[in-house]
């Protein structure tokens, strides 16, 4: 009874075999018609889901080859016709077949019982994923025209842009522009970053600057991803600081103070170890070539202001907001820094001699007033600001309070 129970046993477990190829058989005959893709799918997703089948490096080829043979068919239907087909379907069938046809590979390499690799299906594979790098660009745009930026669009942009370093294609030679290349690296950042995927986001940056993408939005957008990974995580606090100074000390490299969010960072890390001496040295000498730059006074004026010097801290933001070409930030922080300059003269005033109404007027005239009229070049650029309109607040309660 026990022999013929494990020989039923062994019927029954060749019997789920058969079947599971026979799905394999059926789903790849039914490869190329795009009204049965959702057929085939359902077949060779059974077999994907059985023991049996789930090893076999033929498995994932038959499901890659239903994806890009249903591409292929609707892409001719599109020459013919471009309204008779769906882009994002199209999209979607290539990073499936691309997807499907990556889990082939490492199987098609298994040795076999002689311990010997002879791959059956890698060489059309790779072929196959070649052949269409140009359509995944494409599909990135059209995933992201559709409001699939993420993940879509992103894994779309990154397959084309990393395809010349692919493993796989070690032995291939994947010639795309680095122009090119670039463009797609910049798109899947933009892509992973509505996403609210900053790590991603980060790293496809990063790409586009390592071959050779110059656009200043590559290195802004890069930073822009550290200072949000190290506001949400403090342990990434470390990690954040080293990136965001080596984006910054590249771009200042490339762009130099005309884009001076490179020059602010380098300073700004410079001021939180404590090298005020560096960053005031580091400025001053920016400030000797370009006597004229206003955004550098306001930077020296920051510097100024956390070593602690505070005379010299409001002459330079004075300077600053004298200089045509004046930044909205830099104003804000002239203002802030005049106006609590004076704040701590005027409570230092004690008594109401001669001397005393002297110094009062001068706080007056000199820091209260002063900074009422930077705030209001200030309120010129951007009226709505919320923490301009604090620092007004502020400013205007001790003009009424303290003058009365």
């Amino acid at each position: 009874m026990k022999k013929l129970t494990t020989f039923a046993l062994c019927i029954a477990a060749v019997g789920s075999m058969s079947a599971q190829k026979a799905n394999v058989d059926a789903a790849k005959k039914l490869s190329g018609k795009p009204d049965k893709i959702e057929e085939a799918r359902k077949l060779i997703n059974e077999a994907k889901q059985n023991p049996e089948t789930s090893k076999d490096a033929q498995t994932y080829f038959i499901a890659g080859k239903i994806e890009f043979d249903a591409f292929d068919k609707e892409l001719t239907n599109q020459m013919i016709n471009p309204a008779s087909v769906d882009a994002v379907k199209m999209g979607t069938e290539l990073l499936n077949g691309y997807k499907e046809f990556v889990q082939a590979l490492p199987l098609d390499s298994v040795p076999d019982e002689k311990g010997k690799v002879k791959p059956k299906y890698s060489k059309e594979i790779i072929s196959k994923i070649k052949g269409h790098a140009n359509d995944y660009f494409k599909a990135g745009a059209d995933f992201f025209n559709a409001q699939k930026a993420f993940p879509e669009a992103y894994e779309s942009f990154m397959i084309y842009a990393d395809m010349p370093e692919l493993p796989f294609m070690a032995n291939e030679k994947v010639e795309l522009p680095d122009a090119d290349r670039g463009t797609a690296y910049f798109n899947a950042g933009l892509a992973a970053y509505t996403g609210n995927d900053i790590m991603k986001s980060a790293d496809a940056f990063r790409k586009a600057r390592s071959v050779g993408y110059d656009d200043k939005q590559a290195y802004i957008y890069e930073i822009a991803c550290w200072q949000a990974a190290a506001q949400r995580d403090t342990t990434m606090e470390q990690t954040a600081k080293e990136r965001i100074l080596e984006v910054a000390t590249e771009g200042n490299k490339k762009f130099g103070i005309a884009e001076p969010i490179f020059i602010n960072n380098i300073v700004n890390f410079m001021v939180t170890d404590g090298k005020y001496d560096e960053a005031h040295s580091t400025v001053t000498e920016l400030i000797n070539a370009n006597p004229d730059n206003a955004g550098l006074y306001g930077l020296r004026g920051f510097v100024n202001d956390r070593k602690g010097d505070d005379t010299a801290s409001v002459e330079d933001y004075r300077k600053s907001v004298s200089l045509p070409g004046v930044d909205f930030e830099t104003l804000k922080n002239a203002a802030k820094k005049i106006y609590r300059v004076g704040a701590d003269k005027w409570n230092s005033i004690e008594g109401n001699s001669e001397e005393a109404r002297a110094a009062r007027q001068d706080v007056k005239t000199n820091y209260f007033e002063a900074a009422k009229a930077i705030t209001e070049q200030a309120k010129a650029i951007n009226a709505s600001d919320s923490d301009l309109q604090y620092v007004i607040e502020n400013i205007d309660y001790a003009l009424t309070t303290f003058f009365n």
